[in-house]
């Protein structure tokens, strides 16, 4: 009976942890103000100029998409470069017809062939496109982007210059289409939040740091402060690693949600969402510790409740409840409780991120699906696979430019 006491006060510090996430999205939903088209009037009085870039490797569905949205901007002074990354598709082709056709002057369109000596590629890509940038504060862009506004560089400047921002990463809604997306790409989304909390990366008190590639936007002194893409050659998430760099620095640093200004179609079948997510959790979290207090997290937040239920449940049922005895009639009540508290949260989650709550019961089998793919980040880290982004392989700092099996 002891041990069965035990176990249940285990499924009610459980259950406790959930209630106090309630707070959490409480506080959250009065702090974390998203940015909107309606933010502010239009673009700030005697507008810097800027220089966006966009590295793009066989984004031949993405492409056109992602630069006619931008070119689209209403921001008065800023420059379009993309940088077509040894691209295999008709990449290169559809930029040099958007180039051919675009009335603003604002595109560049710069190939890249090759890799330098010990450089990741979309690293690489950046630093080529920005020798030919311009501008005093620069937007860093990814190719599989859709502004659905026309006002996302100016609700952007105006905010990082109202607040004084060295450093500004406007996080992505996610498209999600596909059952796969839609399961687990939110439990991904939450578990970056255990070790990046927006309002501890937004203090800058607080060591916490964390940007999203998809929209960067930082001044060049803050850029040339970080080391550039120099200091970030060999990383895979050079994003993550630029925000630190940054904070560190003592630059300032702040991130928040859109709302209605841009959406990002991450993956969209199941095996790119393992791979993607995969290589996230290696370059992200980086060492065995973060990856296995993750992986811990997961399954006692998680997994831990569903199996008391169930095995509960069988017990009681195959038994029957007299036999089976109370103890595990007080697992199976603690289990249930646990898991009514993991599921409120998560509908509440899933509003703040622009989910459907209709899906929050099917968040324990991205939770499983995401376990696993903690486990794959480990054998990454371990050197035993290697990390496959676009056609390249990488393992650790050794560069293979050439197309991998399943890439």
């Amino acid at each position: 009976m002891l041990w069965m006491l035990i176990w249940a006060a285990a499924l009610l510090m459980v259950a406790l942890v959930w209630l106090t996430r309630h707070v959490a999205i409480s506080r959250a939903r009065v702090e974390q103000i998203p940015l909107t088209s309606r933010s502010y009037p239009g673009p700030p009085p005697d507008a810097p100029f800027v220089s966006v870039l966009i590295a793009a490797k066989d984004e031949e569905a993405n492409i056109e998409t992602a630069v006619r949205s931008m070119l689209r901007q209403d921001y008065p002074h800023f420059e379009l470069i993309v940088i077509n990354d040894r691209s295999t598709d008709r990449t290169a082709g559809i930029l040099e017809r958007l180039k051919a056709s675009d009335t603003t002057g604002r595109l560049q369109v710069v190939h890249v062939t090759g890799l330098r000596e010990g450089w990741f590629g979309k690293n690489n890509a950046m630093r080529e496109g920005l020798a030919r940038a311009r501008g005093e504060w620069l937007c860093f862009g990814d190719a599989d982007c859709e502004h659905t506004s026309p006002r996302t560089l100016s609700m952007a400047m105006s905010l990082v210059l109202e607040r004084g921002i060295d450093f500004f990463s406007l996080l992505p809604r996610l498209a999600t289409e596909s059952l796969w997306e839609r399961i687990i790409q939110p439990v991904c989304g939450g578990l970056m939040i255990l070790w990046f909390n927006p309002q501890k990366v937004n203090d800058p008190r607080h060591p916490a740091a964390y940007a999203n590639g998809a929209f960067m936007l930082m001044s060049r002194a803050c850029y040339e402060a970080i080391g550039g893409h120099e200091a970030v050659r060999t990383q895979v998430n050079e994003d993550m690693h630029m925000a630190r760099i940054a904070k560190e620095r003592g630059l300032r640093l702040f991130v928040c949600q859109n709302e209605d200004l841009y959406t990002v179609r991450m993956y969209s079948s199941l095996g790119q969402i393992w791979r993607g997510w995969s290589r996230i959790f290696y370059g992200c979290f980086g060492t065995f510790r973060r990856l296995r207090i993750s992986m811990l997290v997961m399954i006692v937040m998680n997994l831990f409740p569903y199996g008391s239920l169930l095995a509960a449940a069988g017990v009681m049922a195959w038994r029957g409840p007299a036999a089976a005895g109370p103890g595990w009639g007080w697992v199976g009540a603690a289990a249930a409780l646990a898991v009514l508290m993991q599921q409120t949260v998560i509908v509440r989650y899933y509003r703040l991120s622009y989910t459907s709550p209709w899906l929050a019961p099917t968040f324990i089998v991205g939770a499983v699906i995401c376990v696993g793919m903690l486990a794959n980040a480990m054998l990454k880290l371990k050197g035993r696979t290697a990390v496959t982004w676009r056609g390249t392989v990488y393992r650790g700092e050794q560069v293979a430019d050439r197309p991998a099996a399943g890439a």
